[in-house]
């Protein structure tokens, strides 16, 4: 059993070894001026990611047919349409929270 100022450190130790990761190449950039081709490029990485994760969210792949997970679509459409017309990402995940919890309260 380990003690608390032990778990203590643990965590420390986790956020530092996930934060290093994520800052040391802010850092180096920040001194560098990259090709405009390359800051294009990384302007469609969040959008990519994004993609990447609802597309991972509204598919179900468990079985041995690709279905889509119906209560997730249902949410995504209206929190999709409220992203593009507010353009605000605390609205958008607000309205989200909130589409979701009427989903699955009434589905």
């Amino acid at each position: 059993m380990t003690t608390t100022t032990e778990m203590v450190l643990i965590i420390i130790g986790c956020a530092i070894v996930t934060w290093l990761p994520r800052v040391i190449p802010f850092i180096f950039v920040r001194a560098i001026k990259l090709p405009d081709i390359v800051l294009r490029w990384l302007h469609y990485i969040p959008v990519c990611i994004l993609s990447a994760l609802v597309i991972e969210s509204l598919l179900d792949t468990s079985g041995t047919i690709v279905s889509i997970k119906w209560p997730i679509f249902f949410t995504f459409v209206p929190t999709l349409f409220i992203a593009l017309w507010t353009k605000s990402l605390s609205i958008t995940v607000l309205a989200g929270i909130v589409i979701m919890a009427l989903v699955r309260y009434f589905f």
